[in-house]
């Protein structure tokens, strides 16, 4: 039994290493690729470590001023889409979660087959729908496309989370003459603090590394979000064979290095707000 519980142990340990490294890999590579020199980026046979470290790339990233136009248009439409996400997923989410209706499960399971979409199915639609409303080429279609995959995660999650709040607390408030109004703003915003900052966060995240919508719905160069910006690094280059990978890797790691510090930062909320609606009561 002793040496089935070692094994188990090992195993396990060995899962979460590989998973850790697999998941680690990527980045580690774009940080490391980001302080060569172009010879070394494209030297026979590749070496992991840079012999001759640069910042070279850094420079040639931040003096570019398309780039730090586009990764200001990514933080005003991350964070407009992320205030918006909260400010309509907690209203509707106090309605779903705290209020029983005839077709409250049909709303939430319409709610919950929106995420299943792949976003190329949606984009015809959405394309015509920003024709439509005169926002082509403008950042408000990114902010309202890309509510279409924050808002159902938002109001799924926040969903369960207000479920889980005891009916007491409800009851007490009421007794004390507080308004559904009331209750929410000042019970039941508090009380789901852990799972709007794990939804703000993640819409956060995923409308900062989305790149199918802004492709296709932003033409200009000072239009452009942050990944956008980083694929077009190709087509601004001298030469019409060459690809500016150290530029590309400097870029991706001043890109993800935030969304990562904001993740260890708030971890610990972000695991108490995805776990809170597992248990009621």
């Amino acid at each position: 039994m002793k040496a089935r519980g070692v094994a188990r142990r090992a195993a396990f340990g060995m899962a979460v290493v590989f998973l850790v490294v697999y998941l680690v890999f990527p980045f580690g590579w774009a940080l490391v690729s980001s302080f060569k020199t172009n010879a070394e980026l494209f030297s026979t046979p590749a070496r992991f470590w840079p012999e001759h470290p640069t910042l070279e790339h850094y420079r040639r990233v931040l003096a570019n001023d398309d780039f730090l136009r586009a990764a200001l248009n990514s933080v005003l439409v991350a964070s407009s889409v992320t205030l918006v996400s909260l400010a309509i997923g907690a209203l509707a989410a106090f309605a779903l979660g705290r209020y029983r209706f005839r077709g409250r499960s049909l709303v939430l399971y319409v709610i919950l087959s929106m995420t299943l979409f792949p976003q190329i199915a949606v984009l015809g639609a959405l394309f015509q729908l920003v024709n439509a409303l005169g926002l082509y080429n403008r950042l408000p279609a990114l902010t309202l496309t890309y509510l279409v995959f924050t808002l159902p995660f938002t109001i799924w999650v926040l969903t369960g989370f207000l479920e889980a709040v005891p009916v007491e607390i409800e009851e007490a408030a009421y007794m004390d003459g507080a308004s559904p109004l009331q209750l929410f703003a000042k019970i039941m915003l508090p009380l789901a603090a852990p799972g709007m900052v794990t939804t703000g966060l993640l819409s956060f995240i995923a409308a900062w590394n989305e790149l199918l919508f802004a492709l296709s719905f932003m033409q200009t160069p000072d239009k452009r979000t942050v990944t956008h910006a980083i694929l077009s690094f190709s087509a601004t280059t001298s030469s019409a064979f060459e690809v500016p990978w150290g530029q590309m890797m400097a870029a991706s790691v001043l890109v993800t290095t935030p969304l990562v510090l904001l993740a260890l930062v708030f971890q610990r909320r972000i695991i108490a707000g995805l776990t809170a609606g597992a248990v009621k009561g």
